[in-house]
């Protein structure tokens, strides 16, 4: 799928919000990307994590790992295109992602971690700690989405289907803010 294509999907499937929202890294943003909207569709789902692997299928990878709850469905497709196994972190009870429900990762294995947007990146680089710390090898990252236009990196190659530069603002100097518009936190 070209840029043009991805983009007009997430606006057929009222998946691209405008507004004034609250992201998961805290800043706030004209912009969401709600991926839940456009992952409902199983075949909208398959084609664009479709694509995705595409671009991640000569990293050698052994599985994917991502990050809930986000990244669950994009990793999952992602994994199946590329024929892996999939795996997911998720919150512990104190809020940082950790590896449960009996997962491993075999020391030396190579993994690509999947999430869904990237803003800031700081569930991947998480996720990434998690598989370093066991053993893992990081070989790429991948999103649907990277609202960074290109600022953040892992160390690693780092795919994904959009690459956009949405201002994300602090809070404290968001002009979303001082204009009154009403503050959305859609959920992540």
């Amino acid at each position: 799928m070209t840029v043009a294509e991805v983009l007009q999907t997430f606006r057929d499937t009222r998946a691209l919000l405008d507004g004034h929202f609250v992201l998961r890294s805290g800043l706030h943003s004209r912009q969401y990307f709600q991926c839940a909207l456009v992952l409902q569709h199983p075949r909208v789902a398959e084609r664009l994590c479709g694509d995705l692997a595409a671009k991640l299928k000569n990293a050698g990878a052994q599985m994917v790992i991502s990050p809930a709850l986000g990244g669950l469905f994009v990793g999952h497709e992602v994994a199946r295109a590329l024929d892996v196994r999939h795996i997911f972190v998720e919150k512990s009870s104190a809020g940082k992602l950790e590896l449960r429900r009996g997962f491993q990762i075999a020391r030396g294995e190579k993994v690509l971690v999947v999430e869904d947007v990237v803003t800031k990146g700081g569930r991947v680089q998480e996720t990434i700690d998690i598989v370093q710390a066991l053993g893992g090898k990081v070989v790429g990252v991948g999103a649907l989405v990277d609202r960074s236009g290109g600022k953040v990196g892992f160390g690693v190659p780092f795919e994904s289907l959009l690459g956009l530069s949405i201002d994300a603002f602090d809070p404290a100097t968001c002009p979303l803010c001082q204009a009154g518009v009403p503050l959305i936190k859609p959920g992540s």
